[in-house]
């Protein structure tokens, strides 16, 4: 039994004695843990021959505490993960034209890289040669790809589309937007709740109150109840075994971490036993949009033809053309008509130019895919349509026929159907639901309205949603 207080509680032991040690020469008083507290008791135990009770304490205690490090550290591993999207590399380019590969945190204010396509954009900047489509989810969420051109704004961590682009840099590495997600995701780990906080500030309190109630125990048998010395040291010793918190640690931590592995079965992760308590007391929750209230990859919700133009005839073209493309929402088209229509017959060349969208010759006839901010010759009905579904946050593009656009297809990212579900529960529960997003306020409005959001808050970056939820 002994041997079983050492081998599993020599940290319990180190840290009582030596922490406190430490903590009571930095403040220069006497400030004691409950891991000496529990070093006392077991060495108590001992003393009067309850070698078993010694090695249950410290057991059940160092066993506790094994498994709160075990949920810190899956903690840690989110921020590993995390930080592997941090940019390591970087481009630069000389005067000279040519190009040398650096550690992205070398990089300095006014320097130019180049990010080819695919890449990783290795700091904030701005663009001065190119013209691209840029991925920006890992930023602000947004899983509609951006275009972006000289003079445009880019985020470190973002990836580069399909063209090769030059990026002035205009933030230091530690200044970057996903260099203070990265610092604000450490902060909230190293955060204490106001519960946790509380009992860091108990702790030194009862053990010195313990401490100092054991010599009364031990003089007033004696002298009050008539004990022997040895039964009042007995009694004593007993009263610091009992009034050690291992039934704390027996209790609490183990019931909320079996509640986090059980969430963790379902896919629910939490940073800790403090914060899944807390939901005792939720008032209010924010939820982000992208892939969380949403599915997280556009759909097409709605197409149409001009009268007099044939389907059968129109959408096997558009599928030829979006079949050349990158984008994502070629991906939704292809998903949403790739199934139901004929193949066409003919072999077409796309040409495929950003900022004017897809072109091709087919059978004497020239088509065009783009957004419909590219063409000129609409038809009213087609722009009031384009009007009322765009104020509905949907993403739209024209398909024109030798210059006149003879129809549209409109995309959003859609609402998941499990989420209206959540929100309605969470109301019935009394707690105030908030949506903060990156993405512009027409699409974040559509997609709140679908689910039932109490309050949308839009067009914020991480650290202005940092500030949204300390306020709340």
């Amino acid at each position: 039994m002994i041997a079983v207080v050492f081998l599993s509680g020599y940290h319990v032991l180190g840290e009582g004695f030596g922490d406190t040690i430490r903590d009571s020469k930095a403040a220069k008083k006497f400030e004691p843990n409950i891991h000496l507290l529990m070093g006392l008791a077991a060495f108590g135990a001992i003393l009067i021959g309850s070698f078993y009770e010694a090695a249950l304490l410290i057991l059940i205690f160092a066993g506790a505490h094994f498994l709160e490090d075990y949920a810190e550290g899956r903690s840690r591993k989110e921020i590993t993960e995390l930080m592997n999207l941090n940019p390591t590399e970087a481009n630069l380019l000389q005067a000279d034209g040519t190009v040398v590969k650096i550690a992205a945190h070398d990089l300095k204010i006014g320097d130019r890289v180049k990010v080819l396509n695919g890449g990783q954009i290795p700091s904030d900047g701005i663009i001065v040669e190119g013209t691209t489509v840029i991925n920006e989810s890992s930023i602000n969420g947004e899983s509609m790809p951006k275009e972006k051109t000289v003079g445009d704004p880019v985020f470190g961590a973002t990836i580069n589309g399909n063209y090769a682009i030059v990026v002035e840099v205009t933030k230091n590495p530690e200044d970057t937007v996903f260099a203070k997600i990265l610092t604000m995701v450490r902060a909230s780990q190293e955060n204490l709740t106001p519960a946790a906080s509380k009992i860091k500030k108990i702790e030194p309190v009862y053990v010195k109150i313990v401490l100092a109630i054991f010599p009364f125990v031990l003089l007033l048998g004696p002298f009050v109840f008539g004990w022997t010395w040895g039964e009042a040291w007995y009694r004593a010793l007993v009263f610091l075994i009992s009034a050690s918190p291992c039934a704390w640690a027996a209790s609490a931590v183990p019931a909320t971490l079996s509640g986090i592995s059980n969430l963790a079965r379902h896919g629910i992760l939490f940073k800790g036993g403090a914060f899944l308590s807390n939901l005792a007391d939720l008032k209010a929750i924010a939820f982000d949009k992208t892939g969380t209230l949403t599915k997280g990859q556009p759909a097409v919700t709605d197409y149409y033809l001009v009268d007099g133009v044939d389907d059968l005839q129109i959408l096997p073209v558009v599928v030829a053309m979006e079949e050349q493309a990158n984008h994502p929402l070629a991906s939704a088209i292809l998903r949403e008509f790739q199934p139901y229509v004929a193949p066409l017959q003919a072999d077409i060349t796309v040409e495929n130019t950003l900022g004017k969208g897809l072109s091709a010759h087919v059978e004497g006839k020239t088509y065009q895919i783009g957004k419909p901010s590219i063409f000129t010759n609409v038809d009213t009905n087609i722009t009031a349509q384009t009007d009322a579904l765009s104020a509905e946050g949907k993403t739209l593009v024209y398909i024109a026929e030798n210059g006149a656009v003879i129809g549209y297809i409109a995309m959003m990212d859609e609402a998941n159907e499990n989420a209206k579900v959540a929100i309605d529960y969470l109301h019935e529960a009394g707690v105030q639901t908030i949506m903060i997003t990156g993405d512009n306020e027409v699409t974040a409005q559509a997609v709140g309205q679908k689910v039932g959001i109490d309050q949308v808050i839009a067009n914020v970056l991480p650290e202005e949603k940092a500030q949204v939820i300390t306020s709340l």
